[in-house]
């Protein structure tokens, strides 16, 4: 498909990514097992049936691209608080467990987000969903594509956030800057991604799903 676009000077625009995001959709059948052929999961292969018989729990996160006309627009990240019991210190999308009142990924993701770092849901518009995110730990994570349009201001919950942060989506969605590491985990090497930015260290979920946004959208 053409884009707006063609030069590609506004390959990073949040108009882009909603362009993207729309034109990438899938039903819920064709995206059911789209997990297997994207990010960190299409490098393990062999954990995939594992991870479906354990991801039980339904989550969503919001992946919340800021609106403001930029040609290189910014993604916001938190970085979770060190007293947490899972992933303390871990840059994170904000995100969490759907509630049965939510009555979608869209609904619990947007709701997260204000509860955890007061991000007003007047602000944000989704614009699309990638394929779900599983975990060992027994999630199925939604992740919601969204646009947040200006005006807005952020206030972390110390409960749950350390920090607010912003990186430009040029250097998130660039192949170059996600570094594939190993590690050994229950007795088998565990392929993985980092994105390293400025003093951050992105890894595990946030960097396997980026990697999924960016395969899904500008591979």
């Amino acid at each position: 498909m053409r884009f707006d676009d063609p030069a590609g000077l506004h390959r990073f625009s949040a108009e882009t990514f909603r362009q993207r995001a729309a034109h990438h959709q899938r039903s819920a059948a064709e995206i059911a097992d789209a997990f297997r052929h994207h990010g960190d999961h299409a490098l393990n292969p062999d954990l995939a049936d594992q991870l479906e018989a354990v991801a039980r729990r339904d989550a969503a996160v919001l992946i919340p691209v800021i609106d403001d006309g930029a040609a290189d627009a910014r993604l916001i990240l938190t970085q979770r608080a060190g007293s947490l019991r899972q992933h303390s210190g871990q840059v994170a999308f904000p995100g969490g467990k759907i509630d049965p009142e939510d009555g979608s990924p869209e609904a619990a993701a947007i709701r997260e987000a204000q509860e955890e770092i007061a991000l007003d849901p007047a602000f944000v518009t989704p614009v699309g969903q990638l394929p779900p995110y599983l975990t060992m730990s027994g999630f199925r994570i939604m992740p919601v594509l969204a646009v947040v349009k200006p005006g807005y201001s952020l206030v972390p919950n110390p409960d749950e956030v350390a920090e607010v942060f912003e990186v430009p989506l040029s250097f998130l969605m660039t192949p170059e800057n996600h570094i594939r590491e190993s590690r050994v985990w229950q007795g088998r090497e565990r392929h993985y991604y980092t994105m390293p930015y400025e003093n951050r260290f992105i890894w595990g979920v946030t960097a396997g799903i980026l990697r999924m946004l960016y395969e899904r959208l500008y591979g």
